[in-house]
């Protein structure tokens, strides 16, 4: 049985058009909502990432503690439990899935909070990545349901260059033999391997391999970290689900809408909430300039940059508990 739950959203008009005649959310909670509804955080998943990716954070002593919080994980359109390529049925197959982007995501989160959860104020929206994209997606179009925002290596519009690691991700996916055009024939492993390698020399700072720090995670070898940690985390998805995230993530604008038409100075201003920005020094496609401009245009936001060598996984430090003290104190201060 799923330890996790969906949400039947029903017929629904995303944004770039296309009908899902029932679009469904999975989402799993921890903790208790409190009688009055005050402490509600929201916890968006990452490129790739399941619930259970991210749900380590949570615990007792860890950056978000279910002990005061009620902690609810939507997990992201595409990402194999929500509504997915993968999960479509026809007409949606063989190269017919529908655009997905973060207005779509936001948007099913709000009615998640409110029609299930009864909440109309939000205490926080943790997020790493393409979850920190969400959250300040969130503070943009409602920021009257947003009390506070930690975002952790992440972006309010996908920048160039951003876009250029991008397409290098999209390319070595696609070269694989059972790449039809528009979907996979088969499932695409020599691609998914060649992704995951890739993607190692971009999440991961240069002092990292110098210094070998993958040894302290528990890897014998940088052939063994490559293989278990990048091979095999991209091995576990679709490679469809992982391309139609590719183009959310491609996408993210939080001005790309028919509220700021465009204007991410004006969405920029709109996000009220107290926030923390945290890229990382050594993020490598996120970097800590961008987010540094974006955040100098933010009303109530406070740029904390995590410094380390682990490049863009600073953000998300299951395996360095290091940069995870830096994360709780972070979220402590917000709701200190």
């Amino acid at each position: 049985m799923p330890d996790y739950a969906y949400y039947d959203l029903g017929p629904t008009v995303l944004q770039h058009g296309a009908t899902v005649p029932n679009l469904r959310l999975a989402y799993k909670t921890y903790g208790t909502l409190a009688p009055d509804r005050s402490n509600l955080v929201l916890y968006p998943t990452s490129y790739g990432a399941q619930h259970y990716d991210t749900q380590w954070l949570i615990g007792p002593g860890r950056v978000l503690d279910p002990t005061d919080w009620f902690i609810v994980i939507p997990n992201m359109f595409t990402n194999g439990l929500s509504t997915s390529p993968s999960t479509l049925p026809e007409p949606f197959g063989h190269g017919r899935f529908p655009v997905f982007t973060h207005w779509d995501n936001i948007h099913a989160q709000k009615r998640l909070v409110q029609e299930v959860f009864g909440v109309d104020s939000i205490a926080l929206i943790y997020g790493w990545s393409m979850g920190g994209q969400q959250a300040l997606h969130w503070g943009s179009l409602f920021p009257e349901m947003v009390q506070r925002i930690c975002a952790t290596c992440t972006s309010a519009k996908t920048s160039p260059h951003n876009k250029v690691f991008l397409e290098g991700v999209r390319a070595t996916l696609t070269a694989d033999a059972a790449w039809a055009g528009t979907h996979f024939r088969d499932r695409p492993v020599t691609g998914l391997r060649a992704m995951g390698r890739v993607y190692a020399g971009w999440a991961m700072s240069q002092t990292f391999y110098r210094e070998e720090l993958w040894r302290g995670a528990g890897f014998s070898s940088l052939e063994d970290w490559l293989v278990r940690s990048w091979e095999g985390n991209f091995l576990r998805r679709s490679g469809d689900d992982l391309l139609a995230s590719l183009d959310t993530w491609y996408r993210s604008d939080i001005s790309d809408n028919e509220i700021h038409k465009g204007d991410l100075a004006k969405a920029l201003g709109a996000i009220t909430a107290k926030s923390i920005i945290m890229p990382s020094t050594t993020d490598l496609y996120f970097t800590a300039s961008d987010s540094e401009r974006e955040t100098a245009q933010m009303p109530n936001a406070e740029f904390r940059p995590i410094v380390s060598d682990w490049g863009h996984r600073a953000g998300n430090p299951n395996l360095n508990p290091q940069d995870e003290a830096v994360l709780r104190k972070a979220v402590a201060d917000l709701l200190g």
